[in-house]
């Protein structure tokens, strides 16, 4: 795996919404994040971090691998839209304090859709498993 990179340059999301902590770098076609959950965060209700919250974890987790691989190829991060999630799996909804750690891997990439199986877990803790279809805007297809 590469050396962390600072989150905010790898995707377009921005405070209050960020739900990465740091990319871990990738491996072919498998990429790790982390994310420190915290009390403040909007997907937080009742100290536990919301099922909504999770998948938008994941998402952003896929979407810091596409950053980075738009930025080392010198391009702009594009924007990503959630097409489908699939075979979730959540276990147990993790609480604030809690570290996350999610593993994506791509299983498929045609015509600006990838399709990526995910794991995040906590410590040893399975939270979540799930496929996501994420759409993937080109720079020719944002609006002017």
């Amino acid at each position: 795996m590469a050396t962390r990179y600072d989150i905010l340059q790898l995707i377009p999301q921005r405070p209050p919404i960020v739900m990465v902590t740091t990319f871990d770098g990738f491996d072919g076609n498998t990429s790790l994040t982390t994310f420190a959950i915290q009390p403040d965060n909007l997907f937080v209700a009742d100290g536990k971090l919301q099922e909504s919250g999770v998948i938008e974890h994941i998402a952003q987790s896929a979407a810091a691998r596409c950053g980075y691989e738009s930025l080392s190829r010198s391009e702009d991060v594009p924007l990503g839209y959630i097409g489908a999630v699939e075979k979730l799996q959540l276990f147990t909804l993790p609480s604030v304090g809690d570290n996350l750690t999610t593993r994506i891997e791509v299983l498929q990439e045609v015509f600006g859709i990838t399709l990526v199986e995910a794991e995040t877990r906590s410590d040893d803790r399975p939270i979540c498993r799930c496929r996501m279809k994420i759409f993937i805007e080109s720079k020719h297809e944002k609006k002017a």
